[in-house]
């Protein structure tokens, strides 16, 4: 089956109801952005926070970071090209123009932008960049950008979607097809899967799994032993948890039973805080899961929610990319980069 991402994550792809394993709503006509369906998420979040947009105007808003140094977020427009700079004070300015490659150059490209971002422990930028086909580091003083993971096994990869760098410095990397035209018939196409891989620190490129169809946001656990990788596909919208060596992944958590025709979103991309606890993207805006996937909650941004992040000096804000809109809500969690 054919697939585009903007297609089936604009709108629900099956019209499946909430199933009885999604618990009756606590609280959520009291607040409409929230719906909580377990009592540990009181802890989590602030039930009284209401969602503050802060921009709007984006073709598909993705890949949120916030820059503690800089006091300012960072995200993308992929299909327009662009990458945005969002602060209190400015409020959104371009960024990067082109964030991927100039249009010229963009030839067999449906989104030749930049997609996931990242802020490296050494300060850098690190870029998924659909039009280079690569993960690039950028400097922020300069302005340089360094090719850092174009190829594996001497062939290109699809289109870096989304990245995470561990402690040790190792990145981990998702590489569906989205940047390309046609997708996964693309002539362009040159790796036999949709991978995800790891860029060791000596430069080494390992495929870790190479059976999932359209793997999109990834991130780590606070201890570094679980890599959780989501799918953005309608057939099979699943979060899965994976050793960071590949040896072994399982089912973390099934979007299926939150999919209709008034939820729309996939899986993508995912923030993880402190305590272990996940916010993720999917049906209805973003679910807060528990480390071994239960769901405790939604926030109801109402679009199609492609990413998430947090931010601010606490760390207590989440900031979401949906669909056109950049948007925030406080939270009692604390984003694991504050640790």
């Amino acid at each position: 089956m054919k697939q585009t991402r903007r297609g089936f994550m604009g709108s629900a792809a099956a019209a499946t109801l909430i199933s009885a394993c999604a618990t009756t709503p606590i609280g959520k006509a009291s607040n409409p952005d929230l719906e909580i369906f377990d009592a540990e998420a009181h802890s989590l979040l602030d039930i009284s926070a209401r969602l503050e947009v802060l921009a709007s105007g984006y073709t598909w808003s993705e890949g949120p970071v916030w820059d503690r140094a800089r006091n300012c977020l960072y995200f993308t427009d992929v299909p327009e090209n662009i990458a945005w700079k969002w602060s209190e004070a400015s409020g959104a300015t371009e960024f990067l123009a082109p964030s991927g490659v100039a249009r010229e150059q963009a030839t067999g490209f449906r989104e030749p932008g930049a997609n996931g971002l990242a802020i490296s422990h050494d300060g850098s930028l690190l870029i998924c960049n659909h039009g280079r086909r690569a993960v690039e580091r950028m400097d922020f003083e300069t302005g340089h950008r360094e090719i850092i993971a174009a190829t594996f096994n001497g062939k290109k990869f699809n289109s870096p979607n989304d990245v995470v760098e561990a402690p040790d410095g190792s990145l981990f990397f998702t590489d569906p097809p989205y940047g390309l035209e046609g997708m996964n018939d693309s002539p362009l196409k040159e790796q036999d899967a949709n991978g995800v891989y790891r860029l060791s620190p000596d430069g080494e490129i390992t495929r870790l799994i190479d059976t999932m169809t359209f793997p999109n946001g990834i991130v780590l656990s606070p201890d570094s032993q679980t890599l959780y990788v989501s799918q953005s596909n309608p057939d099979q919208p699943v979060i899965l948890r994976m050793a960071p060596d590949g040896s072994s992944s399982s089912a973390l958590f099934d979007a299926k039973p939150f999919m209709s025709d008034t939820t729309p979103g996939l899986p993508d991309g995912m923030a993880v805080t402190r305590s272990g606890h996940i916010f993720a993207t999917g049906p209805g805006g973003v679910f807060l899961l528990a480390s071994d996937g239960k769901p405790l909650a939604r926030i109801n941004t109402g679009k199609a929610t492609a990413n998430c992040c947090f931010g601010d000096a606490d760390g207590r804000t989440l900031y979401m990319t949906a669909h056109d809109t950049l948007m925030r809500i406080r939270t009692t969690s604390i984003g694991l980069a504050w640790s």
